[in-house]
């Protein structure tokens, strides 16, 4: 896969669809790489009209890691946001979302749609709100703005978040089909197979759960982002699951109150994942939003 210079790192890439349709960068969460989007989903996305680009953000697959770089203590990381402090972290959302509008700027997008889920839908926000005239719209999947007082995982989904992964490959996939249980809805049949397949190919790629530590450091050491989104006129969506374990559907109900005019979408049964169940309607709304932008 191609590899491309930008915000003074190396971003791996791949792309789906003509380069003549809308251009659509497609963000993942926290700790996951680019392989762990079907390629099937991301072909219907490019099929309704897209340039897709998706990538691995820094610390994670194939892009830069950064290991010179200590892992923050969370428990300092945290502190320091009870109290409204900045934390000290290795990097923030902002230098994420920065990586966005450089591989932009490395692929000659002069702008673009951006999509995100979970910790994706954040580094969105961020980028919109630093670079709003890159951004043609934004979507923010199972996401939140950060904001102190919104609810928080179920026991069971916080504990998924926190158990630490296995190094060895066989345990590591174990834990992975554990926890993504952990984090689905009660709406659609969990793939334990797809599940277990995807886990070794994460594995074997690039395994780094320091990287992964660094990147939870930088979502949780965030700044809350509502009082800003309010600045945003770019037109915006919000998609959540109602059956979100990890993060509830009330921080993406808080995502789209807080950006004027957004729209929200909220799919029945959905949890912090996106079956193949909720596809077409997801990809149906999204088209109609890119394309609505346009029109406007």
């Amino acid at each position: 896969m191609p590899r491309a210079q930008a915000n003074d790192i190396e971003i791996e890439y791949a792309t789906f669809g003509s380069p003549d349709a809308r251009p659509l960068l497609l963000l993942r969460g926290l700790g996951t790489q680019m392989v762990q989007w079907s390629p099937e989903f991301c072909q219907q996305i490019a099929d309704a009209g897209h340039y897709l680009v998706i990538f691995d953000n820094r610390d994670v697959g194939l892009s830069t890691h950064f290991p010179d770089s200590a892992v923050p203590d969370m428990g300092e990381v945290l502190t320091a946001v009870s109290k409204g402090e900045p934390p000290t972290l290795p990097y923030t959302l902002s230098d994420m979302a920065d990586d966005v509008i450089g591989l932009m700027d490395a692929l000659e997008l002069e702008t673009a749609h951006l999509v995100g889920i979970s910790m994706g839908g954040m580094i969105v926000q961020e980028a919109t709100l630093r670079h709003e005239t890159r951004v043609r719209s934004l979507t923010s999947i199972m996401s939140s703005p950060s904001d102190p007082g919104l609810p928080g995982p179920t026991d069971a989904a916080r504990a998924a978040l926190l158990e630490p992964a296995p190094r060895e490959r066989d345990a590591y996939i174990e834990y992975s089909v554990r926890t993504g249980r952990a984090f689905t809805g009660d709406g659609f049949p969990y793939d334990e197979g797809e599940r277990r397949q995807i886990a070794g190919l994460v594995f074997d790629r690039a395994f780094d759960p320091e990287g992964v530590a660094r990147q939870a450091a930088a979502v949780f050491g965030a700044r809350p982002r509502g009082k800003e989104l309010s600045q945003i006129s770019t037109p915006s969506l919000v998609i959540h699951g109602a059956s979100d374990p990890l993060v509830p559907l009330a921080a993406g109900e808080a995502t789209a109150a807080a950006i004027p005019n957004a729209k929200l979408e909220v799919i029945p049964g959905m949890g912090h994942d996106l079956p193949r169940g909720t596809w077409d309607r997801i990809i149906a709304t999204l088209a109609a939003h890119t394309q609505g932008a346009e029109e406007a």
